[in-house]
């Protein structure tokens, strides 16, 4: 069994930035996945099997939903500890990620800030702990990047409501043992609603034949009439701005997520570069690889620093959409150029799955897209800093 030798790259000594406590979670963390994720990635991957052990796993690591308060299950931990945690497992594949990012971050906290008492009562706990796994239903078919165009609906019938239509690519969703789906009324609101598996009318049909994100369960989110109780509404989501609420918590944790993912193939592309000899010396000595190296580091170091400085805005309630749209942005595009990068200097291996790079790279060619895309996130920049509108 291949041993994972990852050594994380600290160039800038951003240790120095962190408290004990979070060099501690970042370590559990680290050594769980070299344990339990890095022995098996490959064959699931290579399988398209999703690994539904990894969820208790996790709860007892306190990854989902960290941030959540003790009292509902959570660890109460702060932001710079949640993206610590998001950075190790996305070091050992996006798929473990995702599904720990959706099972906090689009589960637990649209119920933690939007829902019931009772609701958080019911099914926080359970969630903290991986006994039950969640997904979020926002994106729609024929409605991605415009989530406002949504066509699912949710009529009122008195005792109860109706829910009708479907959502896609959505991650956990056929391992999922409830559903935050998003909806609009009969007065085109958007509200959020629990469903539950079990309900007639509800299936989550698989996605098959993906070259990314191959150890993510995917699938579709299909309603047909289905019957739901009162009490599922959240009370408190209403309009666009609850489940873009969702995102932003889930692109902050995609922001640490990527990095991580580009220190692997960083630490496997100097590795090997200085074990791989040609025409009489490592070719770590020759310029070209040199310069790919540097431009590595220096990359990484930046997002790292950013993440580092947006956990601290977090931290402080101080920190805009549009802040964490432009980490997430940055994280993905240079996590995306240093795979690709790092598969040319392993040269013809860099494909193999001896390594982690390629299977990297087919990963994150799906988390660039994935909770805003690369050219959306610009858009939110530029709106940002120009007070104009340019996605219409």
């Amino acid at each position: 069994m291949k041993t994972d030798l990852f050594q994380s790259p600290d160039y800038f000594q951003i240790d120095d930035l962190l408290s004990e406590e979070h060099k501690w979670i970042r370590e559990s963390v680290r050594q769980w996945v070299k344990k339990a994720v890095s022995p098996i990635i490959e064959d699931c991957c290579q399988r398209a099997v999703f690994h539904k052990e990894w969820f208790p796993q996790m709860g007892e690591l306190g990854c989902l939903g960290p941030t959540i308060p003790q009292e509902y299950g959570g660890s109460g931990l702060d932001e710079i500890a949640y993206g610590l945690m998001m950075q190790e497992l996305e070091r050992g594949d996006s798929a473990v990620r995702s599904a720990a990012s959706v099972q906090g971050s689009l589960v637990m906290f649209p119920i933690f800030t939007y829902g019931s008492e009772a609701q958080k009562r019911k099914y926080l706990p359970a969630l903290a702990k991986g006994e039950i796994i969640g997904c979020f239903g926002l994106t729609e078919p024929d409605h991605g990047s415009n989530p406002a165009g949504m066509t699912t609906r949710l009529t009122d019938q008195g005792d109860y409501f109706i829910l009708n239509g479907s959502k896609m690519w959505i991650s956990n969703a056929p391992v999922a043992d409830i559903a935050i789906v998003w909806a609009k009324d009969e007065q085109d609101q958007i509200r959020g609603v629990i469903v539950e598996r079990g309900m007639e009318g509800f299936s989550t049909p698989e996605t098959k034949g993906k070259w990314s994100l191959r150890a993510s369960a995917t699938g579709e989110l299909v309603f047909d009439q289905v019957k739901i109780p009162k009490e599922n509404l959240l009370p408190e989501a209403r309009g666009l701005k609850a489940p873009l609420s969702c995102l932003s918590s889930a692109r902050y944790g995609i922001a640490w997520g990527a990095v991580g993912a580009a220190m692997d193939c960083y630490d496997t592309a100097l590795r090997y570069a200085k074990e791989r000899k040609q025409f009489g010396k490592p070719i770590a000595g020759f310029q070209l690889i040199q310069k790919k190296l540097a431009e590595m580091i220096t990359e990484i170091t930046k997002a790292q620093l950013l993440n580092w400085r947006l956990g601290t805005l977090k931290n402080a309630h101080k920190a805009t959409p549009a802040q964490i749209s432009m980490a997430k942005r940055n994280a993905c595009e240079i996590a995306a150029r240093i795979a690709r990068d790092a598969r040319q200097i392993l040269g013809a291996m860099g494909i193999t799955g001896e390594y982690p790079v390629m299977r990297h790279l087919m990963n994150l060619e799906s988390v660039i897209t994935y909770e805003g895309t690369h050219e959306i996130h610009l858009l939110i920049t530029g709106e940002d800093i120009t007070g104009i509108n340019a996605f219409v």
